[in-house]
């Protein structure tokens, strides 16, 4: 077992040291517990690595890649050519990990904090669709966090929301080595971290983490755990096996954190040395390291094989979940009756989306509305008012109260959307999408789905003022809708509809958008609907699809006026 651990800092070692470029010393620290999880706990399957009741393991410090990609190597889904080509342009490795669920590549991760709040939501959709079909959909959530993302404010919502849902099926992971980027954790943090989880109501676990029995013990307790989320507390080595020329420790050593070993001051060869490899070919996966993983890939498919032979006898008991189910998982866009819905003439937009929200509540089986303890203002409570709340052992609802938390509430709805089978939305006042921009990026990135809500939209929100009164917010949305993404599309559908049947096809346009993020921006203050030339308002409507169209012809006009408002 620590044989296989000191291969994957080999690997990692190696990769910032070709790259002249990344992040050493956390990987090395690492290495023991995402050995543990990958060789012993962790279920996947070899053969379908996008297999729905999969575990997931989400990453938060994205910098740590090394250690990721170099595990999954182990298992099969990166070769040594790929690891060595870390961080350069058009790599398969790069610098940060970017979505690659094929390759056991769960989430984009980088800015932290968000990397385990998106597992929360992992965890909550899990938890959702079990309460909808049972063990056949069940799974673990693994989730990995460095001091970083303990001391991102986003921990605090996430810790606080995964506490209070009970999600018992989230396991993480704290990689709590004293060291970051810049200095020691004790110049700028001296809280009691297991106490502020343990007020959160998690499971909280104290180990050495580069202990691999007490990773497996810890591990087992967590699985048994049938409460509340677990937080193991690994205490571990920043440059685990980093040594000097001269053969003198060189670990715990904050310049390990951010740079090349042989930049850090301590010595390449040697280390790779130290560690058991050969500094002259260091890309190289050892036999009884192979013979480990491939004892574990047997194990996998006999595991994965009976999960499925279960699957398929609760398939022909339950024929008519089964096929709901599968709808789900498809990610198809419902079918919605989007033109019997009835809008209350020249009403505030907001409240024309709390109508179709009441329908999607209505004829949606696989969706989950959030808002930032704003329902009964940006109007998400149309939603709730159709369910109720998720709570603690009792997902039944679809409505999760997220509190005032904007950017753990964006990053939990990231979590859900790449878990797969479960539609969300979103909702806040427009100007504070600002608290969200992180989270929203990165849907945008990953070309995550995720509706926002954001209402409230300009300065007619009167006695609140400035602090409300969002100005420069759509510019920054909407120069997110003319970047394009990596598959060529525009990164975000941005919606303001000028009339509530207009809202109602905005929000047809969201719901058929199973490709990107959609924001839908929408009026506090009441609009007058536009005319009907026509007789069918709804049929007009459905050219706002086209960008722009005519609501009244004029055909001799005295005067043209172009307004640019892209």
């Amino acid at each position: 077992m620590n044989r296989a651990a000191d291969n994957i800092r080999v690997l990692a070692t190696s990769m910032v040291e070709k790259a002249k470029s990344g992040h050493p010393g956390g990987a090395m620290g690492g290495a023991d517990f995402v050995n543990v999880l990958y060789s012993q706990f962790l279920i996947t399957d070899p053969d379908d690595p996008t297999w729905f009741a999969r575990d997931r393991f989400f990453l938060d410090p994205g910098h740590m890649s090394p250690m990721l990609y170099s595990v999954l190597a182990l298992m099969g889904n990166y070769t040594m050519d790929e690891l060595a080509q870390f961080r350069q342009w058009d790599s398969a490795t790069p610098g940060h990990p970017e979505l690659h669920v094929e390759r056991g590549v769960e989430n984009t991760s980088g800015p932290l904090g968000q990397g385990h709040t998106m597992a929360v939501g992992c965890a909550i959709a899990e938890q959702f669709l079990h309460a909808r079909f049972g063990d056949v959909v069940s799974h673990k959530t693994y989730a990995f966090i460095s001091d970083g993302g303990i001391q991102e404010e986003i921990s605090q919502g996430a810790g606080r929301i995964a506490g209070h849902l009970g999600l018992h099926n989230l396991i993480m992971f704290y990689d709590s080595n004293g060291v970051q980027l810049s200095t020691d954790v004790k110049d700028v943090d001296c809280e009691d971290v297991a106490a502020k989880y343990r007020a959160w109501h998690w499971n909280v676990l104290e180990i050495d983490g580069n202990n691999p029995s007490a990773i497996q013990e810890a591990l087992d307790q967590a699985l048994a755990e049938k409460e509340r989320p677990t937080l193991i507390i690994g205490h571990t080595v920043m440059g685990k096996g980093a040594v000097t020329s001269d053969g003198n420790k060189f670990e715990g050593k904050c310049s390990t954190h951010g740079q090349p070993l042989s930049a850090a001051g301590a010595d390449f060869a040697a280390t790779i040395r130290n560690l058991g490899g050969n500094p002259d070919a260091p890309f190289e996966i050892w036999d009884d390291v192979k013979r480990l993983y491939a004892e574990r890939k047997n194990e996998l498919k006999a595991i994965v094989a009976e999960r499925k032979c279960r699957y398929e006898e609760w398939k022909t008991s339950h024929p008519e979940k089964a096929k709901l189910l599968i709808s789900y998982l498809s990610g198809a866009a419902p079918e919605i009756n989007w033109e019997r819905i009835e809008q209350k003439p020249n009403s505030a937009t907001r409240n024309a989306s709390a109508t179709v929200l009441s329908e999607l509540a209505k004829n949606i089986g696989n969706m989950i509305v959030s808002s930032a303890d704003l329902a009964n203002s940006d109007k998400t409570d149309g939603f709730l008012k159709q369910t109720h709340p998720l709570k603690k052992g009792d997902f039944s609802g679809a409505f999760l109260q997220a509190g005032v938390s904007e950017l753990t509430m964006a990053s939990v709805m990231n979590g859900i959307a790449l878990h797969g089978g479960v539609i969300c939305a979103c909702g806040t006042f427009f100007v504070f999408s600002d608290y969200m921009k992180p989270a929203v990026r990165l849907a945008a990135l990953m070309e995550l789905p995720v509706k926002y809500i954001w209402t409230h939209d300009a300065f007619r929100v009167g006695e609140d003022g400035p602090t409300h009164e969002p100005v420069e917010q759509e510019a920054q949305i909407r120069l997110m809708e003319e970047l394009h993404n990596v598959s060529g599309h525009p990164s975000m559908l941005v919606l303001r509809p000028a009339d509530a049947v207009e809202t109602t096809v905005a929000w047809k346009m969201a719901m058929e958008n199973t490709k990107t993020p959609t924001a839908l921006i929408l009026s506090r203050q009441n609009i007058k609907d536009l005319p009907s030339i026509s007789g069918s308002r709804y049929a007009e409507a459905l050219n706002s699809a086209k960008g722009a169209y005519v609501v009244v012809d004029c055909p001799t006009p005295d005067v043209i006026l172009i307004i640019g408002v892209r």
